[in-house]
């Protein structure tokens, strides 16, 4: 029998249409032998929908048609069984239009990568792929993400962080510590968005403020950090859980100057290398899908001495491990030129990157790495339901008895 897997996407997020095309990837990937696919479409009015539909890159050209023509749902969870019903719910209809075994999300961003998706399944007790409710917040949340690796002593570069209400209200303030503590060039982010969205280098005082004021639009929380100047991008993807972990290869990407925009990655923005060293970062399927994210420019696997290599490998599966991450994440790096340190920049939970390319370039093709990622997270769901979350007590029956502190009625 085959185990029917929830392909979750979309979402009220600014990273919809990036979630969708990650999504198709996923489907288009799957064992169809081992696996029945239930597509399950979020809209960004935040209302569910499944059918044959949205099986296709082509229909999602139109969202307006796709949802007209795919049906509308609701999820329950009931017994250990997991089920799409139609909604409204039709008055004589006790049939759900599909069943699945185990969810999994290919979601970005806001609103629903950020442990928000992951709650609805746990709270319901459905199996889920990826990071668990606070792995998906932490892993989204780049100021908490840096303050546990600081924490921890891991190589990250100095930063500061700042709520956005706290920059309208002390801007003066604020550009004069930045300046002061970071110096230029900096990199300002929104704390909690992906796709380089809102993500822009500073060089002087005006192109802070404004990059400042573009990214408070985007998120309530703002990071700026300190740029390098001459520096490499490399990235990592790690598989596993918080005990046993694995390292794929290592890429190192050859971008934009200071980073990858948002056209870069979808739009085209760089074109390809004709350097048969230099490969592109999906296969040919993911390329039509991608567009500028295929032909940014990317060494797979790089070539790297054996010291430098163990390095970042060991550095990636001790940052996975230190934000308590399961199923896959991509671990990005910065490498400085000039010292050779390495810094840990940013870490990418599912489906931020499902980084299987880096896999592909391990021996795990992309079909096998989603088989892993499914037995992950039934293995986790097991586990996690032999761990005891209830506790008798006669603390309610004590009360009945004694009566509550300033309560009129006693037994």
């Amino acid at each position: 029998m085959k185990t029917r897997l929830a392909i979750i996407f979309g979402g009220e997020s600014v990273e919809h249409e990036i979630s969708i095309i990650s999504a198709q990837q996923v489907i288009e990937a799957v064992n169809k032998d081992k696996y029945e696919v239930i597509p399950v479409y979020i809209s960004k009015k935040n209302e569910w929908y499944t059918g044959d539909v949205l099986l296709g890159m082509e229909h999602f050209k139109d969202l307006d048609f796709v949802e007209k023509n795919a049906k509308k749902v609701k999820l329950i969870a009931d017994k250990s069984r997991y089920f799409l019903y139609e909604y409204p719910f039709k008055v004589f209809s006790k049939k759900p239009l599909a069943e699945f075994d185990v969810a999994f999300p290919v979601v970005h961003g806001t609103n629903v990568e950020d442990g928000t998706i992951q709650g609805l399944f746990a709270s319901n007790k459905i199996p889920f792929v990826g990071p668990t409710v606070s792995g998906g917040a932490v892993g989204q949340d780049k100021v908490l993400m840096k303050l546990i690796w600081q924490a921890s002593q891991l190589p990250i570069l100095p930063y500061i962080w700042c709520y956005s209400k706290q920059w309208s209200q002390l801007k003066s303030e604020y550009v004069k510590r930045l300046i002061a503590e970071i110096g230029f060039p900096m990199i300002i982010k929104p704390a909690s968005l992906g796709s380089s969205i809102g993500i822009a280098v500073a060089k002087n005082e005006d192109e802070l403020i404004s990059a400042m004021d573009d990214a408070v639009n985007y998120d309530e929380k703002i990071i700026v950090e300190q740029a390098l100047v001459d520096f490499t991008e490399m990235n990592c993807s790690v598989l596993g859980n918080s005990v046993e972990t694995q390292a794929s290869a290592i890429e190192k990407v050859f971008g934009a100057e200071d980073f990858l925009s948002f056209e870069d990655k979808y739009q085209g923005g760089k074109s390809g290398s004709k350097n048969p060293k230099m490969q592109i970062s999906a296969t040919d399927t993911s390329s039509k899908m991608l567009g500028g994210m295929a032909n940014t420019i990317r060494e797979i696997p790089a070539i790297l001495d054996i010291e430098m290599e163990q390095a970042i490998k060991g550095l990636a599966e001790l940052a996975f491990k230190t934000l308590g991450m399961t199923g896959v994440s991509r671990i990005d790096f910065l490498v400085d030129n000039r010292t050779n340190k390495i810094y840990l920049n940013e870490i990418n939970t599912i489906p931020g990157s499902l980084s299987f390319y880096l896999w592909q370039a391990a021996g795990i093709e992309f079909s096998e790495l989603i088989d892993k990622l499914v037995k992950i997270a039934i293995t986790r769901f097991r586990e996690h339901e032999k761990t005891v979350f209830t506790y008798d007590s006669n603390v309610l029956a004590q009360l009945a008895t004694r009566g509550s502190k300033g309560s009129k009625f006693k037994k």
